[in-house]
Protein backbone atom coordinates (compact mmCIF):
# COMPACT_ATOMS: atom_id res chain seq x y z
CA UNK A 1 0.00 0.00 0.00
CA UNK A 2 1.34 3.14 -0.63
CA UNK A 3 1.81 5.84 2.13
CA UNK A 4 -1.32 7.29 3.25
CA UNK A 5 -3.51 5.70 0.32
CA UNK A 6 -6.05 2.79 0.99
CA UNK A 7 -5.73 0.28 -1.99
CA UNK A 8 -9.17 -0.80 -2.69
CA UNK A 9 -7.62 -2.67 -5.81
CA UNK A 10 -5.50 -4.88 -3.95
CA UNK A 11 -7.53 -5.15 -0.81
CA UNK A 12 -10.62 -6.57 -2.99
CA UNK A 13 -8.30 -8.82 -4.90
CA UNK A 14 -7.54 -10.84 -1.37
CA UNK A 15 -11.35 -10.61 -0.73
CA UNK A 16 -12.11 -12.53 -4.01
CA UNK A 17 -8.89 -14.91 -3.52
CA UNK A 18 -10.62 -16.13 0.19
CA UNK A 19 -14.05 -16.46 -1.65
CA UNK A 20 -12.88 -18.46 -4.31
CA UNK A 21 -10.64 -20.97 -1.51
CA UNK A 22 -14.52 -20.88 -0.04
CA UNK A 23 -16.30 -21.89 -3.56
CA UNK A 24 -13.34 -24.32 -4.45
CA UNK A 25 -13.73 -26.14 -0.95
CA UNK A 26 -17.69 -26.48 -1.25
CA UNK A 27 -17.08 -27.65 -5.14
CA UNK A 28 -14.82 -30.43 -3.72
CA UNK A 29 -16.98 -31.91 -0.91
CA UNK A 30 -20.32 -30.53 -1.76
CA UNK A 31 -20.38 -30.97 -5.48
CA UNK A 32 -21.95 -27.54 -4.87
CA UNK A 33 -21.19 -23.82 -6.59
CA UNK A 34 -22.87 -20.61 -5.67
CA UNK A 35 -25.09 -18.92 -8.34
CA UNK A 36 -25.60 -15.33 -9.17
CA UNK A 37 -28.45 -13.83 -11.60
CA UNK A 38 -27.88 -10.33 -12.81
CA UNK A 39 -30.85 -8.98 -14.60
CA UNK A 40 -30.24 -6.05 -17.54
CA UNK A 41 -32.30 -3.43 -18.50
CA UNK A 42 -31.67 -1.60 -21.47
CA UNK A 43 -28.63 -0.40 -23.02
CA UNK A 44 -27.20 1.84 -20.74
CA UNK A 45 -23.19 1.68 -21.31
CA UNK A 46 -22.76 2.30 -17.42
CA UNK A 47 -25.05 -0.16 -16.63
CA UNK A 48 -23.53 -2.55 -19.60
CA UNK A 49 -19.89 -2.37 -18.20
CA UNK A 50 -20.89 -2.53 -14.40
CA UNK A 51 -22.46 -6.30 -15.19
CA UNK A 52 -19.59 -6.99 -17.44
CA UNK A 53 -17.25 -6.54 -14.08
CA UNK A 54 -19.86 -8.76 -11.64
CA UNK A 55 -19.68 -11.65 -14.27
CA UNK A 56 -15.53 -11.16 -14.62
CA UNK A 57 -15.85 -11.52 -10.89
CA UNK A 58 -17.72 -14.48 -10.66
CA UNK A 59 -15.53 -16.61 -12.86
CA UNK A 60 -12.63 -15.05 -10.84
CA UNK A 61 -14.32 -16.84 -7.67
CA UNK A 62 -15.97 -19.84 -9.29
CA UNK A 63 -19.37 -18.41 -8.86
CA UNK A 64 -21.85 -19.32 -11.75
CA UNK A 65 -22.76 -16.53 -13.30
CA UNK A 66 -26.57 -16.00 -15.01
CA UNK A 67 -27.50 -13.21 -17.18
CA UNK A 68 -30.89 -12.23 -18.30
CA UNK A 69 -30.71 -9.35 -20.65
CA UNK A 70 -34.00 -7.17 -21.80
CA UNK A 71 -34.64 -4.10 -24.28
CA UNK A 72 -35.74 -0.89 -22.27
CA UNK A 73 -39.38 -2.13 -23.38
CA UNK A 74 -39.50 -4.59 -21.02
CA UNK A 75 -42.96 -4.77 -18.98
CA UNK A 76 -43.52 -5.20 -15.44
CA UNK A 77 -44.85 -8.31 -15.75
CA UNK A 78 -41.90 -9.61 -17.72
CA UNK A 79 -39.54 -8.70 -15.12
CA UNK A 80 -42.17 -9.94 -12.20
CA UNK A 81 -42.14 -13.56 -13.74
CA UNK A 82 -38.24 -13.60 -14.26
CA UNK A 83 -37.90 -12.78 -10.65
CA UNK A 84 -40.66 -15.42 -9.33
CA UNK A 85 -38.93 -17.96 -11.21
CA UNK A 86 -35.38 -16.96 -10.13
CA UNK A 87 -36.90 -17.23 -6.66
CA UNK A 88 -37.81 -20.69 -7.00
CA UNK A 89 -34.47 -21.90 -8.68
CA UNK A 90 -32.34 -23.66 -6.25
CA UNK A 91 -29.40 -23.19 -8.75
CA UNK A 92 -29.61 -19.45 -8.17
CA UNK A 93 -28.40 -17.92 -4.17
CA UNK A 94 -28.25 -14.27 -5.54
CA UNK A 95 -30.33 -12.20 -7.26
CA UNK A 96 -29.31 -8.76 -8.75
CA UNK A 97 -31.21 -6.39 -10.62
CA UNK A 98 -29.15 -3.45 -12.30
CA UNK A 99 -30.19 -0.15 -11.48
CA UNK A 100 -31.27 2.29 -12.77
CA UNK A 101 -34.48 0.77 -14.44
CA UNK A 102 -36.68 2.54 -17.22
CA UNK A 103 -38.95 5.30 -15.88
CA UNK A 104 -42.00 2.93 -16.77
CA UNK A 105 -41.14 -0.09 -14.35
CA UNK A 106 -42.16 0.49 -10.59
CA UNK A 107 -37.77 -0.40 -9.43
CA UNK A 108 -39.81 -0.49 -5.85
CA UNK A 109 -42.18 -3.35 -6.71
CA UNK A 110 -39.13 -5.46 -8.54
CA UNK A 111 -36.73 -5.18 -5.48
CA UNK A 112 -39.29 -6.06 -3.00
CA UNK A 113 -40.43 -8.74 -4.88
CA UNK A 114 -36.93 -10.48 -4.91
CA UNK A 115 -36.36 -13.24 -2.38
CA UNK A 116 -34.33 -11.42 1.28
CA UNK A 117 -32.53 -14.54 1.36
CA UNK A 118 -31.15 -13.60 -2.32
CA UNK A 119 -31.48 -10.06 -2.05
CA UNK A 120 -27.45 -10.14 -2.68
CA UNK A 121 -27.65 -6.35 -3.01
CA UNK A 122 -29.41 -5.99 0.13
CA UNK A 123 -31.85 -3.26 -0.51
CA UNK A 124 -35.22 -5.30 0.11
CA UNK A 125 -37.24 -3.66 2.86
CA UNK A 126 -36.79 -6.47 5.37
CA UNK A 127 -33.03 -6.81 4.49
CA UNK A 128 -33.04 -2.88 5.40
CA UNK A 129 -34.99 -2.26 8.32
CA UNK A 130 -32.81 -5.74 9.65
CA UNK A 131 -29.52 -3.21 9.45
CA UNK A 132 -31.89 -0.55 10.98
CA UNK A 133 -32.62 -1.82 14.03
CA UNK A 134 -31.04 -0.86 16.91
CA UNK A 135 -31.74 -4.37 18.65
CA UNK A 136 -28.26 -6.06 18.93
CA UNK A 137 -29.47 -9.28 19.12
CA UNK A 138 -31.12 -11.60 16.96
CA UNK A 139 -33.26 -14.10 19.55
CA UNK A 140 -30.63 -14.90 22.20
CA UNK A 141 -27.60 -14.73 20.03
CA UNK A 142 -25.67 -11.29 19.66
CA UNK A 143 -24.65 -10.48 16.38
CA UNK A 144 -20.95 -9.85 15.78
CA UNK A 145 -20.69 -6.91 13.66
CA UNK A 146 -17.08 -7.32 12.85
CA UNK A 147 -17.77 -10.12 10.88
CA UNK A 148 -20.16 -9.43 8.19
CA UNK A 149 -20.28 -13.60 7.61
CA UNK A 150 -21.81 -13.80 10.77
CA UNK A 151 -24.58 -11.62 9.99
CA UNK A 152 -27.85 -13.73 9.01
CA UNK A 153 -28.75 -10.96 6.31
CA UNK A 154 -27.51 -9.10 3.25
CA UNK A 155 -26.06 -5.64 3.50
CA UNK A 156 -25.52 -3.60 0.92
CA UNK A 157 -22.78 -4.12 -1.16
CA UNK A 158 -20.76 -0.38 -0.94
CA UNK A 159 -21.77 0.10 2.82
CA UNK A 160 -20.57 -3.13 3.11
CA UNK A 161 -17.42 -2.46 1.63
CA UNK A 162 -16.44 0.68 3.18
CA UNK A 163 -16.04 -0.61 6.54
CA UNK A 164 -14.04 -3.78 5.08
CA UNK A 165 -11.61 -1.02 4.20
CA UNK A 166 -11.22 0.61 7.34
CA UNK A 167 -11.32 -2.91 8.96
CA UNK A 168 -7.90 -3.95 6.76
CA UNK A 169 -6.14 -1.14 7.21
CA UNK A 170 -6.64 -1.30 10.86
CA UNK A 171 -8.58 1.72 11.70
CA UNK A 172 -10.16 1.48 15.25
CA UNK A 173 -13.92 2.66 15.05
CA UNK A 174 -15.19 2.08 18.83
CA UNK A 175 -15.98 5.75 19.77
CA UNK A 176 -14.90 7.31 16.99
CA UNK A 177 -16.51 10.22 15.62
CA UNK A 178 -17.68 9.69 11.77
CA UNK A 179 -19.00 11.78 9.66
CA UNK A 180 -21.04 10.92 6.80
CA UNK A 181 -21.70 13.11 3.86
CA UNK A 182 -24.80 12.01 2.06
CA UNK A 183 -27.74 10.42 3.40
CA UNK A 184 -28.88 8.00 0.28
CA UNK A 185 -30.70 5.01 1.08
CA UNK A 186 -27.80 2.84 -1.07
CA UNK A 187 -24.75 4.33 0.65
CA UNK A 188 -25.34 7.01 3.10
CA UNK A 189 -27.99 5.55 5.32
CA UNK A 190 -26.75 2.21 5.78
CA UNK A 191 -23.46 2.96 5.95
CA UNK A 192 -23.93 5.40 9.48
CA UNK A 193 -25.77 1.88 10.76
CA UNK A 194 -22.99 0.04 10.29
CA UNK A 195 -20.64 2.86 11.48
CA UNK A 196 -23.11 2.49 14.62
CA UNK A 197 -23.53 -0.82 14.81
CA UNK A 198 -19.76 -0.69 16.06
CA UNK A 199 -19.91 1.82 18.10
CA UNK A 200 -18.62 4.92 16.03
CA UNK A 201 -20.62 8.23 17.26
CA UNK A 202 -21.52 9.24 14.04
CA UNK A 203 -23.35 12.24 12.31
CA UNK A 204 -24.61 12.13 9.12
CA UNK A 205 -24.95 15.65 7.08
CA UNK A 206 -26.97 16.14 3.81
CA UNK A 207 -27.99 19.36 1.41
CA UNK A 208 -30.00 20.94 4.09
CA UNK A 209 -27.03 21.07 7.16
CA UNK A 210 -25.70 24.14 8.14
CA UNK A 211 -22.16 24.38 8.42
CA UNK A 212 -21.35 21.30 6.77
CA UNK A 213 -17.23 22.03 6.76
CA UNK A 214 -17.17 22.48 10.31
CA UNK A 215 -19.06 19.51 11.27
CA UNK A 216 -16.79 17.50 9.11
CA UNK A 217 -13.92 19.08 10.48
CA UNK A 218 -14.53 17.09 13.99
CA UNK A 219 -14.70 14.26 12.36
CA UNK A 220 -12.19 11.13 13.04
CA UNK A 221 -13.74 9.15 9.93
CA UNK A 222 -15.15 10.65 7.12
CA UNK A 223 -17.37 8.78 3.97
CA UNK A 224 -18.31 10.91 1.51
CA UNK A 225 -21.22 9.70 -0.52
CA UNK A 226 -22.84 12.69 -1.96
CA UNK A 227 -22.03 12.36 -6.07
CA UNK A 228 -20.61 15.72 -6.43
CA UNK A 229 -16.61 16.35 -7.88
CA UNK A 230 -14.18 17.38 -5.41
CA UNK A 231 -17.15 18.51 -2.65
CA UNK A 232 -15.04 18.28 0.46
CA UNK A 233 -12.06 20.41 0.62
CA UNK A 234 -8.76 20.00 2.45
CA UNK A 235 -9.88 22.38 4.65
CA UNK A 236 -12.54 20.74 6.19
CA UNK A 237 -10.81 17.33 7.10
CA UNK A 238 -8.98 17.23 10.76
CA UNK A 239 -5.57 16.45 10.06
CA UNK A 240 -4.60 12.73 10.68
CA UNK A 241 -8.62 11.56 9.98
CA UNK A 242 -9.23 8.85 7.80
CA UNK A 243 -11.45 9.11 4.35
CA UNK A 244 -13.08 6.92 2.20
CA UNK A 245 -14.66 8.49 -0.82
CA UNK A 246 -17.37 6.59 -2.17
CA UNK A 247 -18.25 9.63 -5.41
CA UNK A 248 -17.46 8.18 -8.88
CA UNK A 249 -17.92 11.86 -10.76
CA UNK A 250 -17.05 12.65 -14.69
CA UNK A 251 -15.15 15.97 -14.90
CA UNK A 252 -14.15 17.53 -18.27
CA UNK A 253 -10.25 16.61 -19.48
CA UNK A 254 -9.00 17.25 -22.59
CA UNK A 255 -5.60 14.95 -21.95
CA UNK A 256 -7.58 12.17 -21.44
CA UNK A 257 -8.44 10.33 -24.92
CA UNK A 258 -12.33 9.97 -23.99
CA UNK A 259 -12.53 13.22 -22.49
CA UNK A 260 -12.92 13.37 -19.42
CA UNK A 261 -11.82 11.59 -15.87
CA UNK A 262 -13.22 10.16 -12.92
CA UNK A 263 -13.13 11.87 -9.64
CA UNK A 264 -14.25 11.80 -6.30
CA UNK A 265 -16.14 13.88 -3.65
CA UNK A 266 -12.95 14.97 -2.19
CA UNK A 267 -10.53 17.02 -3.57
CA UNK A 268 -7.94 14.27 -2.87
CA UNK A 269 -4.65 15.86 -4.13
CA UNK A 270 -4.83 18.09 -1.47
CA UNK A 271 -6.93 16.33 0.91
CA UNK A 272 -3.85 13.37 0.82
CA UNK A 273 -1.19 15.84 2.73
CA UNK A 274 -3.41 16.30 5.32
CA UNK A 275 -5.09 13.24 6.70
CA UNK A 276 -3.70 9.80 7.35
CA UNK A 277 -5.68 7.81 5.22
CA UNK A 278 -7.69 8.41 2.11
CA UNK A 279 -9.14 5.87 -0.98
CA UNK A 280 -8.53 7.44 -4.35
CA UNK A 281 -10.82 7.27 -7.15
CA UNK A 282 -11.02 5.00 -9.09
CA UNK A 283 -9.43 2.01 -7.05
CA UNK A 284 -10.62 2.46 -4.06
CA UNK A 285 -14.72 1.60 -3.06
CA UNK A 286 -15.30 0.67 -6.44
CA UNK A 287 -13.68 -2.37 -6.58
CA UNK A 288 -14.63 -3.67 -2.77
CA UNK A 289 -18.51 -3.41 -4.10
CA UNK A 290 -17.88 -6.09 -6.31
CA UNK A 291 -15.94 -7.99 -3.98
CA UNK A 292 -18.97 -7.87 -1.41
CA UNK A 293 -21.29 -8.66 -3.95
CA UNK A 294 -19.60 -11.56 -4.72
CA UNK A 295 -19.27 -12.53 -0.78
CA UNK A 296 -23.00 -11.55 -0.31
CA UNK A 297 -23.71 -14.22 -3.35
CA UNK A 298 -21.04 -17.29 -1.22
CA UNK A 299 -22.97 -16.58 2.06
CA UNK A 300 -26.77 -17.19 0.33
CA UNK A 301 -25.20 -20.06 -0.80
CA UNK A 302 -24.31 -20.79 3.04
CA UNK A 303 -27.31 -20.07 4.37
CA UNK A 304 -29.55 -21.54 1.80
Amino acid sequence: MTEGIIDGKAIAKIIREEIKASVDNLKQNNNKTPGLAVILVGARRDSQTYVRMKKRACEECGIMSFGFDYPDTVTQEELESKIKELNNDDSVHGILVQLPLPGHIDQNAVLNLVNKQKDVDGLHPLNAANLSSTATHVGVEKLNWSDFNAVPFHIPCTPQGCIELLDRSGIELKGKNAVVIGRSNLVGIPVAMLLMHRDATVTIVHSKTVNTSDIVKQADIVIAAVGRAHMVKADWLKPGCVVIDVGINSVDDASKKNGYRLVGDVDFQNAKEVVALITPVPGGVGPMTIAMLMRNTLNSFKRS
